[in-house]
């Protein structure tokens, strides 16, 4: 990789898991936002709030896959390392992969591509440059 891979914690709490103890499958994508959230927050010193409503800035999902390799159980403390895909006119693909911080095995992988809109109109966007670059601290070579 070119780029930085950004790395948050994350800890299973029993509300993720269901029945069979485990994670369930789309509490994946609600931990893939979380470290969107982070990743805005502790590198680009803003908060998602303030991305939607102060700069008039959204990413809405448009299209999401995930693979699950792995069972991840209440009390784990997994790692979600996220990268850059693609960086296009007027869209971002994301991509976020859930391990183990003891060995680094894969628990989950999952890429989201993001449309780029302007919150006033929830019209499609060029990526601004300022978040072009952002992104491209992460892209993956």
């Amino acid at each position: 990789m070119s780029g930085g891979v950004f790395v948050t914690d994350l800890r299973v709490r029993f509300a993720d898991v269901d029945n069979a103890g485990i994670v369930y499958y789309p509490r994946f994508f609600h931990f893939f936002h979380v470290a969107m959230e982070e990743l805005f927050e502790r590198e680009f010193g803003k908060n998602y709030p303030d991305v939607i409503g102060v700069d008039h800035v959204g990413f809405p999902a448009v299209h999401t896959e995930a693979d699950y390799r792995m069972p991840v159980r209440y009390g784990d403390r997994p790692h979600i390392r996220v990268s850059c895909v693609r960086i296009g006119g007027k869209s971002v693909t994301l991509r976020y992969r859930v391990t183990r911080p003891a060995d680094g095995a894969e628990f989950a992988e999952g890429r989201i591509t993001t449309a780029c809109v302007d919150m006033r109109t929830f019209t499609p966007m060029e990526v601004p440059p300022a978040y072009r670059e952002f992104f491209s601290r992460f892209l993956e070579s």
